[in-house]
């Protein structure tokens, strides 16, 4: 059930700013929105990563890709172990945080 919630939360916001993801730049730009709002909640780098990996997780399975770039994330993550998965995911937070 936990599962679901979490897809359901972000199948919303992504369906609100489904037409600001056409770009890798306002994929950027949506993510780093979403990390600056995790840490002005509180979150730790860990947390704001577990939380890309369930995005990611929701994209790689329900949301085809928009932008050669995303194509690239995508079939990385695919191809990706869990431990691998996280770590792109770190990577991920830190790439918006910059």
């Amino acid at each position: 059930m936990d599962k679901q919630l979490d897809e359901q939360k972000i199948e919303n916001q992504i369906s609100k700013n489904g037409d600001a993801l056409s770009s890798f730049d306002d994929f950027r730009e949506f993510l780093s929105g979403k990390v600056r709002l995790g840490a002005r909640l509180g979150m730790d780098e860990e947390q704001l990563a577990n939380s890309a990996q369930k995005v990611a997780d929701y994209l790689a399975e329900k949301e085809p890709p928009k932008n050669s770039e995303e194509r690239l994330l995508q079939e990385l993550w695919k191809v990706g172990t869990e431990e691998e998965q996280h770590k792109l995911a770190h990577m991920l937070v830190k790439l918006v945080q910059e």
